[in-house]
C-alpha cells in the first residue's frame, strides 16, 4: 500500500507547491512568506484548522482527538473566547492517507483560509505538507506525532512539536529495560516510517546488545502474523511496540492466539488503554471470540507517558476536561488518554492565541508560541522557543493493572533525542486550570 501512495503523494506535494497561491497571499518563488498578516481572523472569530484521521486504519483511538479538542475549543467559546473572538476549528478527514492529506491542506489553507494549524496528524501524512505550510506561512503548531523532523528550527520555522518524540520517548524506554529487565532478550515492533527509525535510534543507545530481533509493519497490512511469528521465533522476552492503537491491539491479539506471552512495552502513540480495551474487543468479536478478557490481556502492559491520564479524577486538569467533555463533546464514547492528548492541544492553542494579542497575526502568534511557559497539563517540561521545538522532552513509566489504578514504575524523567543524558525531570509546576489563562476578553 505505502509503495503506491508514496509516489503519488510526492508528484501531488511538488503540483501542490508549484500552484501555491490563494488565502495565504501570493508567494514569489524562493521569497519567505509575509507573517504579518490576519488570514483567517474576523472581528468576532479565529479559523484554526486541522487534518485527522476520521476514517482509515488509525481512526480507532486517533479519531478522539479532533473531538477532544472541538470540546476545548467550545468550552473557550462560551467563556469569552480568546480575546473576544471565537475560535472556529476547521477539521478535515485524510484517512491517515498522505494523498489526500495533501488534498484536505490545501483546502484549509487555499479555501477555508486558516490563520494556523494545529496538530496535523501522522508522520507519513504530515511530513508531506510541512514544506507547502511553511511555504505558505502558515503557523504549523503541535504536530500530532513524535517525528524528529517537526524540531527544525532553520528548516521548518514554522513547525512545532508536541508529544516526546520517538527517540527521547525510546531513549528512556530502553535505559528502563536495561535497568529492570537486564538478561532480558528484546524485539523491536514498529511501523515502518519515521515511528520505527525515530524509536530503534533511541533504543539502540541502552538496550542493542539485548536486540534480537527487529519486526516493522505498514499501516494498511493488518496481518501482524509474520512479525509476531519472527519475534517468538527469535525468543524475545520483551516486545517494544512503537505502533499506532490498532496494531498494538493487533499485536496483543496474536501473540495471545499462538500462546506467546513477552512483556510488552508500548509507546503513547499505541498505549491508551481504554482505547485498547476496546479494540481488542471489536477484533475478537470479529473472530467470533466475544468473551475475551481483555483486561487480563492487557494486565502488566508497560507503557509510557507524558500527560496526566483521565483516571486521574484528582487532577485539576482531569477534572476540567471531565466536565468539557460531559457537557461539550459530540460523541457517546466515554472519553480517553488520547481524548485529553487533543484537548491539551486545544488549551494550548488558546493559550498561545490569547497571548498572541487582541490584533493577532500570524507573526505575532509564533512570538507567543516562543514566549509562552507552558506548564499546565503536562506531567514534564515543554519546550516551544526559536531554537528549539521539541515539544513535550521526556515521560513517566506506568503499568496497567487489570481492575486497578495504574502504577508509576518510574517518575518522570527528560533527554535529548541525540547521545545526551536522561535525568529525572524533579518536580514540574503545573498551574491549575484557572491560573493558566487560557480563555477571555484578555
Amino acid at each position: 500500500m505505502r509503495s503506491r501512495i508514496a509516489p503519488a503523494a510526492a508528484l501531488t506535494a511538488a503540483v501542490l507547491l508549484a500552484t501555491s497561491c490563494g488565502g495565504a497571499g501570493e508567494v514569489q518563488e524562493g521569497a519567505a512568506a509575509d507573517l504579518d498578516v490576519s488570514t483567517g481572523v474576523t472581528d468576532s472569530s479565529i479559523k484554526i484548522g486541522s487534518h485527522q484521521p476520521l476514517t482509515g486504519p488509525a481512526a480507532p483511538g486517533y479519531s478522539q482527538i479532533s473531538i477532544g479538542a472541538q470540546a476545548v475549543f467550545d468550552y473557550v467559546n462560551d467563556n469569552g473566547g480568546v480575546n473576544g473572538r471565537e475560535i472556529d476549528y476547521v477539521v478535515k478527514d485524510d484517512a491517515y492517507d498522505p494523498a489526500r492529506t495533501i488534498e484536505v491542506t490545501r483546502e484549509l489553507v487555499h479555501n477555508d483560509e486558516i490563520f494556523a494549524m494545529l496538530g496535523g496528524l501522522g508522520t507519513p501524512t504530515h511530513s508531506k505538507v510541512v514544506d507547502f505550510l511553511d511555504k505558505e506561512g502558515v503557523p504549523d503548531l503541535f504536530v500530532s506525532s513524535g517525528a524528529l523532523m517537526w524540531n527544525q528550527p532553520d528548516k521548518y520555522p514554522l513547525t512545532y512539536g508536541f508529544q516526546v518524540d520517538y527517540t527521547k520517548e525510546a531513549k528512556i524506554q530502553g535505559q528502563y529495560i536495561a535497568e529492570n529487565l537486564p538478561d532480558a532478550k528484546v524485539g523491536y515492533l514498529h511501523q515502518n516510517d519515521d515511528v520505527g527509525a525515530d524509536s530503534e535510534a533511541g533504543l539502540e543507545q541502552y538496550i542493542a546488545e539485548q536486540r534480537v530481533a527487529v519486526e516493522s509493519y505498514d499501516s494498511g497490512n493488518t496481518d501482524l502474523g509474520p512479525q509476531i511469528a519472527a519475534l517468538k521465533e527469535e525468543g524475545a522476552e520483551v516486545v517494544v511496540c512503537s505502533c499506532i492503537p490498532a496494531f498494538t491491539a493487533l499485536a496483543i491479539l496474536e501473540s495471545a492466539s499462538i500462546g506467546y506471552d513477552p512483556q510488552f512495552v508500548v509507546s503513547t502513540i499505541g498505549a491508551d488503554t481504554a482505547t485498547l480495551k476496546g479494540l481488542l474487543s471489536e477484533f475478537a468479536a470479529e473472530a467470533g471470540n466475544e468473551d475475551l478478557p481483555v483486561e487480563e490481556l492487557l494486565d502488566g502492559m508497560i507503557y509510557t507517558g507524558y500527560l496526566p491520564a483521565v483516571t486521574q479524577e484528582e487532577d485539576p486538569w482531569i477534572g476540567l476536561y471531565a466536565g468539557i467533555y460531559d457537557e461539550y463533546a459530540d460523541s457517546d464514547r466515554p472519553m480517553t488518554n488520547t481524548t485529553v492528548y487533543g484537548m491539551v492541544q486545544a488549551t494550548l492553542m488558546s493559550k498561545a492565541l490569547m497571548a498572541a494579542g487582541e490584533d493577532p497575526t500570524r507573526q505575532s502568534l509564533i512570538d507567543a508560541v516562543h514566549g509562552q511557559d507552558w506548564s499546565g497539563p503536562g506531567l514534564v517540561p515543554f519546550a516551544s522557543s526559536e531554537d528549539d521545538h521539541g515539544g513535550y522532552s521526556g515521560a513517566l513509566v506506568m503499568e496497567f493493572r487489570a481492575g486497578k489504578e495504574p502504577e508509576t514504575l518510574q517518575e518522570a524523567r527528560v533527554t535529548d533525542n541525540a547521545g545526551g543524558e536522561i535525568t529525572e525531570a524533579g518536580d514540574v509546576e503545573r498551574p491549575s486550570p484557572e491560573e493558566f489563562g487560557f480563555h477571555g476578553e484578555g
